[in-house]
């Protein structure tokens, strides 16, 4: 499966960003989608997920912040980032796998598929 990601953008401190990801075809059950970012000279870190079955789990730093979500489909996957600050600034990629563990979601290394991510750049 391939993944498109997309929204990214420059914005002002406390702005609004929806990012999309598109699969190229619909996934088998047991699937979970993740987002991640990568700041330059950081190493990638997870940012959310969104599991087969709806659930969603969220890093501490975008929790009241972030939504992840998905099309009736199941085909696009949405993050919804409100009040961004400057630290949000990095480049966010979609990730798929399956039969990841709730556990692992938050690792990298779990997801098969990755998109080719689309940059977020927020100013002070």
């Amino acid at each position: 499966v391939q993944l498109q990601a997309s929204g990214g953008g420059l914005v002002q401190t406390g702005a609004y960003l929806k990012l999309s990801c598109v699969l190229s075809r619909r996934m088998s059950n047991n699937y979970a989608i993740g987002w991640f970012r990568q700041a330059p000279g950081k190493e990638r870190e997870f940012v959310a997920a969104i599991k087969w079955s709806g659930n969603s789990v969220y890093a501490d730093s975008a929790k009241g912040r972030f939504t992840i979500s998905r099309d009736n489909a199941k085909t696009t996957m949405y993050l919804k980032m409100n009040s961004l600050k400057p630290e949000d600034t990095a480049v966010y990629y979609c990730a798929a796998g399956v039969g990841i563990i709730h556990s692992s979601l938050s690792v990298p290394r779990s997801y098969t598929y990755w998109g080719q991510g689309t940059q977020v750049t927020v100013s002070s």
